[in-house]
């Protein structure tokens, strides 16, 4: 009788342990369980930690609430100012109705994953290429909103989305670096030309100032010959008056102009004779009378006398 008793005792303990083995389950901290009875849904929602379940009756399942992140595969898109580009995201989300995410949608990971890659394929068409490069702080808001109005039927929430990365064409890089090197380039022209402005209203003052003493401007000059002779360098400075370059610019002013137009005559030529030489022309000329031999008056006194 006792063996009977003792033997009974044993099966009723193993049958215990073998269900309490099929019915026990362990729900995590950061877990909710959901249970479907004969494939329908049981009111309440088992909390964390240990409870039962009807084996070969209840099928449990598990909900993860921690949030998720879902990287965004890259799109590729035309931006609305006719430029292709390539965004990639990632989604941040969370479930908050652990029932509605197992009844509502099959697969409510792979639901987000889709509706996020449509809506970012959807913004990138509605924007400006400036909006995606400079003003990604809206374009996120509302890739969340698109986002999360499907989602809160599925008993998830949109935590954050952000815009990682805009793949640019390489055409489109080097127009973009082209334009970038002339704003830098006019920037730096305005900067030199106020600079130049600047620099010249000194220069008046120092001008002006120097007007009024003249020994100053010869002051200035012995420090220009001083600083250029500290160096050790072959450079002649010699000091040059701006006034006297100023005088000989009035006098060539001031000067009568030549005609050059006309041409200057030219010189009258020498036309020397010499008797021993012969003349070609000579023979042109006409043949000039022989002068009658003069007897000076000497010579006739004297014959008379003799």
């Amino acid at each position: 009788m006792v063996e009977e008793l003792l033997t009974a005792a044993a099966v009723a303990g193993s049958a215990a342990a073998v269900y309490l083995g099929a019915a026990a389950r362990v729900v995590k901290q950061y877990e909710k369980g959901v249970v479907l009875r004969f494939g329908r849904l049981r009111h309440g929602i088992r909390p964390p930690g240990f409870t039962l379940v009807v084996p070969f009756v209840d099928r449990l399942h598990k909900v993860n609430m921690q949030i998720v992140t879902m990287p965004v595969p890259a799109q590729e898109g035309i931006t609305r100012d006719n430029v292709t580009v390539r965004v990639d995201a990632v989604v941040y989300f969370k479930v908050v109705d652990a029932a509605a995410a197992i009844i509502r949608v099959e697969d409510y990971r792979f639901a987000v994953s889709q509706i996020a890659q449509t809506s970012l394929r959807s913004i990138i068409g509605k924007s400006d290429l400036d909006d995606l490069l400079s003003n990604r702080e809206k374009l996120n808001q509302g890739l969340e909103l698109m986002i999360d109005n499907p989602a809160v039927e599925w008993g998830v929430t949109i935590d954050r989305v952000e815009i990682k990365d805009v793949s640019l064409p390489e055409t489109m890089k080097r127009s973009m670096a082209r334009q970038a090197e002339a704003d830098r380039e006019r920037r730096a022209r305005v900067i030199n030309a106020d600079a130049e402005l600047q620099a010249s209203k000194k220069l008046a003052e120092a001008a002006g100032v120097m007007s009024e003493t003249p020994a100053a401007l010869q002051l200035r000059l012995l420090q220009t010959v001083v600083a250029v002779a500290a160096e050790k360098n072959s450079t002649l400075v010699l000091p040059f008056p701006v006034e006297l370059l100023r005088f000989l610019e009035r006098a060539a002013q001031n000067a009568p102009a030549v005609d050059r137009s006309t041409p200057a005559p030219p010189p009258p030529s020498l036309h020397v004779h010499d008797p021993h030489l012969h003349d070609p022309l000579d023979a042109f000329r006409a043949p000039q009378p022989a002068e009658p031999e003069r007897t000076r008056d000497d010579d006739a006194g004297t014959a008379g006398c003799i």
